[in-house]
């Protein structure tokens, strides 16, 4: 049953990331800051997400929460498994939602370390839901290597606004399928949607820096050219290891490894285009481009991917 609660953390993030960016793309956000303070666009802003905070809430507990024992507030360590990708999912999903709720709220005129802070703090709050409903529950318990995550991907938000007033380095995501869910399917998917979300094998974060904005002002650096640093895994049927049989059916044995990657990457938010595609840049901001890349394993291993996902 523990293993059960990364796949239902997976799910939540993935739907307060899509709120979020739904959001985004209704209010048109890829346009400049209001240079006044606007409460009518602010009012639409809180009630809509209390909404979302809400209905978030009140529908984990019925549709998941109820069902499972209670117990007293609790904290659990699972910070050894998945080699840490699913860290790295809380700390690109907080930095993301970071992002996009600073943006709405300097598109209402807030002025800017406020709304440095109340992106950061919106953006813990969400992603604080389920780890205190984990904590009452009694198959799980209160992560703190998630919370740690969480408070990491905001604070890389918040540093460089605060230091820099622009977005340098961001965090992203990539997933593909990966050969391992058939062995597994009720914990790494089953369908392609589930195997998405479920299958760490699958799935990349990456740290994307942006070269025109570290250069000099005269560079002739494309200003959407980003160079990232990539972090997977592979071989992994289980959180901390591989299990012989499952459900009485021998797995064969697959070599766990962490993967490395360095891939040119594209900054959607420096390409000058129509409003349409802006507002369409900005859905896929939290997307590494698939590209080209160059995979170093943990195993010592060097390879060089064509079309990176």
């Amino acid at each position: 049953m523990l293993l059960k609660k990364h796949i239902r953390k997976q799910l939540f993030i993935f739907i307060v990331a899509a709120m979020s960016l739904q959001q985004g793309y209704s209010q048109q956000y890829f346009i400049p800051p209001a240079d006044q303070y606007r409460p009518d666009r602010l009012k639409k802003v809180v009630f809509t997400e209390s909404a979302i905070f809400v209905l978030t809430s009140v529908g984990l507990y019925y549709l998941w929460y109820k069902k499972f024992p209670k117990s007293r507030f609790h904290f659990i360590n699972d910070n050894r498994e998945w080699f840490q990708i699913d860290k790295m999912g809380h700390a690109t999903t907080a930095y993301n939602v970071s992002v996009m709720q600073h943006d709405l709220l300097r598109w209402s005129g807030v002025k800017p370390n406020q709304a440095i802070v109340g992106g950061a703090l919106t953006s813990l709050a969400f992603l604080s839901i389920v780890e205190v409903m984990d904590g009452f529950s009694n198959g799980w318990g209160f992560s703190k290597g998630d919370m740690l995550a969480n408070i990491s991907g905001a604070a890389l938000f918040a540093s460089q606004q605060r230091w820099w007033g622009e977005q340098r380095v961001s965090m992203k995501f990539s997933a593909s399928f990966s050969p391992y869910a058939k062995y597994n399917p009720n914990l790494l998917g089953k369908q392609w949607a589930s195997r998405l979300m479920k299958d760490y094998n699958g799935q990349t974060y990456w740290l994307s820096f942006n070269l025109k904005s570290f250069a000099k002002t005269e560079s002739k650096i494309p200003a959407w050219l980003n160079v990232a640093a990539g972090f997977g895994g592979d071989g992994m049927i289980g959180a901390n290891d591989n299990p012989a049989t499952i459900n009485g059916k021998s797995i064969p044995s697959f070599v766990r490894k962490r993967q490395y990657y360095i891939a040119p990457d594209i900054d959607l938010f420096r390409i000058n285009s129509v409003p349409v595609l802006n507002s369409s840049f900005y859905l896929l901001k939290f997307a590494k481009t698939p590209l080209p890349a160059i995979e170093f394993n943990s195993d010592g291993k060097i390879k060089f991917k064509p079309l990176k996902f």
